[in-house]
């Protein structure tokens, strides 16, 4: 637990989480991914103290229509749909409502996958140790969403790694993977922006540039 209330910003939040996370260091087959935007700086942290590669995974959530905040599901890296079988159900949403929502959000997840790796190829994660970060986690349903994802794309063992997530969070998201580690696990959470200093949005342009410079740093 981190000993002050909040992080200053995401590159304090990314080193505090890349202390508990060095045992990972130096093994073969480990990745870190981000979660865009504001994971990326977290995970970049991560990465560059762990000495491992970087990349980025983007999840997109399906909005219910004129509900935008109840999840029917989600898309994601890799041509992945997970769906949300109790709201589809319970709502009765039509499958051609869910199709035509993917393909508004499978625009924007092509567009953010140009932005971000311009025409390189989605990462290999199968049979792979898959440290999926954010910059912390209130409900936990794109986290959800990236796990189950994953899962889809054969990842080996899964780590989620957050600088902060709500308790209750924690322990619903601990039942879907192989280990979840996190610098503050508080049981009073508003919201994620709560824990930090500086919580400015990241832009596309700063998730580009920490990816490119991740690769360099990979290819040098």
């Amino acid at each position: 637990m981190k000993s002050s209330a909040r992080f200053r910003d995401r590159v304090e939040a990314g080193r505090a989480l890349a202390e508990k996370l060095l045992r990972y260091a130096g093994q073969p087959g480990v990745l870190v991914l981000g979660l865009p935007r504001g994971g990326v700086p977290v995970a970049a942290e991560v990465a560059q103290c762990m000495g491992a590669p970087l990349d980025v995974f983007i999840v997109r959530k399906l909005g219910l229509p004129g509900q935008e905040e109840l999840a029917m599901g989600a898309i994601a890296t890799g041509g992945i749909r997970v769906l949300n079988p109790g709201v589809v159900t319970s709502m009765r949403i039509p499958a051609e409502v869910i199709d035509a929502v993917a393909a508004d959000e499978l625009r924007e997840l092509a567009r953010r996958e140009l932005a971000y790796r311009d025409h390189l190829p989605p990462p290999d994660v199968r049979g792979r140790t898959i440290i999926v970060v954010d910059d912390g986690i209130a409900t936990g349903s794109t986290m959800l969403a990236a796990v189950e994802a994953l899962r889809q794309l054969q990842a080996g063992r899964i780590v989620v790694a957050v600088p902060t997530i709500a308790a209750k969070t924690c322990v619903e998201i601990e039942r879907w993977v192989d280990e979840i580690v996190a610098v503050m696990v508080p049981e009073s959470f508003s919201g994620v922006g709560e824990w930090y200093d500086d919580f400015a949005q990241t832009t596309d342009d700063e998730v580009r540039l920490l990816l490119a410079e991740a690769w360099d740093r990979g290819s040098a």
